[in-house]
């Protein structure tokens, strides 16, 4: 992917690196892999970042590098959801790991995007900007470049990037709504799981109930939730701490026989694009075992 753009004359007699960070709000460490791989062009030859630009110079940043790609593919169905020179989205299942670790290797989300690149002679690394837990199904968004990913993060820190998810919990909540503002970190003695503790990480949590109803006398409640953080595992200790757990979470919970994973989807992404500069609102399905408590409910 490349940016090219023609100066006009208020960016005339400023630099190529002003442009990078004022403009584009490029990071440092991206500007100096530029440099050293001689991917900034002006009038189709490399020059310097300290280059000054001149009115109607044609400018080119090209953002692809030779990168050595260490995930392995593994051919899986993938279901797309938007694609363009920037990024990937895709809907992830539950079930699936997003990224490889030592005890999922090569089978996980990244592997078979890994695949479907190397399918489409997609010459980039396995970017992915936001990231579900392995039994967490939903919306996964992958950065095609260290430009666009670099973006997205800061979107993030900012809350630009929003991140909406609906669950199933236990009971019936006092309020329609509301924000849980607790703070998460380690537990000790613990690698995986999380807890509420005052040195912690802040994490907030808004909250909107969308349903109230009973399977087999069992109080239940469809939830919506917006992230303003993003912590591990922040949804499931938040509604587990106040007394809500959700649905087959047997890690803050019980297991439950409605479900084989924690009833939790990522049903909804918005963000800028990063190179259009225009809203993009990403949308996922609710998945069928979901969809059967919904229907079992009354």
């Amino acid at each position: 992917m490349k940016i090219e753009f023609k100066v006009e004359n208020n960016l005339s007699g400023i630099s190529i690196k002003q442009y990078l960070i004022n403009n584009l709000n490029m990071s440092k460490r991206l500007i100096i892999k530029l440099k050293k791989n001689q991917n900034i062009l002006c009038n189709k030859i490399p020059v310097y970042v300290n280059y000054i630009m001149k009115t109607n110079d044609i400018i080119t940043i090209n953002l692809e590098f030779n990168e050595e790609n260490n995930i392995v593919p593994f051919d899986s169905n993938l279901n797309i959801l938007y694609e363009d020179e920037s990024f990937l989205i895709v809907d992830k299942p539950a079930n699936l790991p997003t990224h490889p670790s030592a005890y999922h290797y090569d089978n996980t989300l990244s592997n078979i995007v890994r695949n479907y690149y190397m399918k489409n002679n997609i010459d980039t690394l396995i970017r992915p900007v936001n990231r579900l837990d392995k039994n967490t199904s939903g919306i996964v968004v992958f950065a095609k470049n260290q430009y666009v990913q670099e973006q997205l993060i800061e979107q993030m820190k900012q809350n630009i990037f929003k991140k909406e998810y609906i669950c199933i919990i236990n009971g019936h909540l006092k309020k329609e709504s509301g924000i849980i503002n607790l703070p998460i970190a380690r537990e000790k003695e613990s690698i995986i799981k999380r807890c509420i503790s005052d040195d912690g990480d802040t994490a907030i949590t808004e909250y909107t109930v969308i349903k109230r109803f009973y399977i087999n006398d069992i109080s239940m409640s469809l939830v919506k939730v917006n992230l303003l953080t993003g912590r591990t595992h922040q949804i499931r200790v938040h509604f587990s701490h106040i007394g809500y757990h959700l649905i087959g979470d047997s890690l803050y919970g019980t297991e439950s026989d409605l479900i084989d994973r924690q009833a939790l989807h990522c049903v909804k992404l918005s963000f800028i694009h990063p190179i259009t500069k225009k809203e993009l609102i990403i949308n996922s399905d609710i998945p069928k075992d979901i969809q059967n408590i919904l229907k079992a409910g009354n």
